[in-house]
């Protein structure tokens, strides 16, 4: 990893925030580059920003704003719409599988209970910003969950998917990078992309994460 990865805390806890903005920053080719106690003002800020952060983790319990509730939900929601090339993770306390399945749906990369080990961090951090998602065994069992309580998609579905746009769907739920499913393949990075664009959009998926889900959903592979 050459890069240095621009992350984004929103946390209304001070402590928490600023003992994960230290480990953080202490890790080589990480730098916490804006932080926010509430989710509401959020969008204004990284409008007003000269840096934009490329990882948001985002705490699911965030303040209220005029009494009217204002969740790490609703600023994945916001972000999605206003600023989607930042990646969102989701830190929690709550190690809910339906919260976990509800975050994914509506276009976080990733969630993580507050419990974890500060390496998962890491790991996950830079999993979402390399490869677009950040799947854990925790996660994972919250979207075959949901998936259960849906009814069972029939083979209709995948008819539109081409053989190819299934072989690079597949590719990227092994977590392989678009430059690794390039040369798996002998194509160009830009015809991965073009095949994910086009999955994106058949499928109604708001990010990478959201073609896993759809992948697991429908048989397509199982992790």
């Amino acid at each position: 990893m050459e890069n240095t990865i621009k992350i984004g805390i929103v946390e209304d806890q001070l402590l928490f925030r600023e003992g994960i903005k230290a480990i953080l920053n202490s890790w080589d080719n990480f730098e916490v580059v804006f932080g926010s106690a509430d989710g509401y003002s959020v969008i204004e800020k990284l409008q007003n920003a000269t840096v934009l952060p490329d990882v948001m983790l985002i705490d699911l319990s965030l303040p209220a704003h005029d009494k009217k509730e204002y969740s790490g939900l609703h600023l994945t929601l916001a972000l999605a719409e206003k600023f989607p090339e930042i990646k969102v993770l989701i830190l929690s306390v709550h190690d809910d599988e339906n919260f976990m399945a509800e975050l994914i749906k509506n276009g976080a990369h990733g969630y993580l209970v507050k419990d974890c080990d500060p390496l998962e961090v890491h790991q996950a951090v830079i999993s979402v910003f390399e490869k677009g998602t950040y799947i854990n065994s925790r996660t994972l069992k919250a979207i075959q969950g949901s998936m259960a309580k849906t009814i069972k998609p029939t083979k209709k579905l995948l008819t539109y998917i081409s053989p190819r746009e299934e072989e690079v769907l597949k590719l990227t739920c092994q977590q392989f990078t678009a430059d690794e499913i390039a040369e798996k393949l002998f194509i160009s990075v830009k015809t991965v992309n073009g095949h994910r664009n086009n999955l994106l959009l058949k499928t109604g998926s708001r990010n990478v994460t959201g073609l896993v889900t759809f992948a697991i959903r429908n048989n397509i592979v199982q992790l």
